[in-house]
Order: C-alpha cells, then structure tokens, then sequence
C-alpha cells in the first residue's frame, strides 16, 4: 500500500482482541434455550437444575449440558449447598442480556 502498511496487519498489541474468549463467550449464548436459561435465571436467582428444567419443560441432561455451556462463558456461576447447586447470572451474563435485548 502507499502508506506503507500491508491490507493484512495486526492491531497494534495494546488492541488486540481475544477472538477465542469473546467466541467462547457469544457461544455460551448462542442458543435460544440458553438465552431462556439466563433469562429465567434473571428474574429468578439461585434455580437449581431441575427447577430450570421444570420450568422450562427440558431434559435434565439437556439442561445439564446448556448450563454447562453457560458457566464455561462466564455467564452464570454455581454456588453449591450441601446436595444442591444454585446458579446466578453474572455481570457478564446481564451484559450479554442488554447486548441481546438491544439488537432485537
């Protein structure tokens, strides 16, 4: 190019992006049930797995592997009590909600 500069440079370091966190990230809510889960997660903190899956008319297993999915994005967070584990939505996941609710 005239300036110098090849069409297929790099950001500077101090602009990079983390591509694999933020695919990690918009994967975790990439799914419609999933954005159901932090939805009702939203509205109603500290669920157990079968009550989202009660409340949602899902499997266990898929429930399961959805919330999964989800606390890998950083998204919700477990908070275990003797036999029972509890989820919340994280900072992150209200933020993925607005970014939702801002594009629809």
């Amino acid at each position: 190019m005239a300036d110098g500069h090849s069409s297929n440079t790099r950001p500077a370091m101090g602009n990079l992006i983390d591509e694999r966190r933020l695919e990690r990230i918009t994967k975790g809510f990439a799914n419609a049930q999933r954005i159901r889960i932090l939805q009702l997660i939203e509205n109603d903190p500290e669920l157990s797995l079968g009550d989202i899956c009660d409340r949602l008319e899902i499997e266990l297993t898929n429930g399961y592997e959805h919330i999964r999915k989800l606390t890998i994005a950083g998204l919700l967070v477990k908070r275990r009590q003797k036999h029972f584990v509890h989820h919340r939505i994280t900072r992150r996941g209200e933020h993925a909600l607005m970014y939702l609710r801002s594009i629809r």
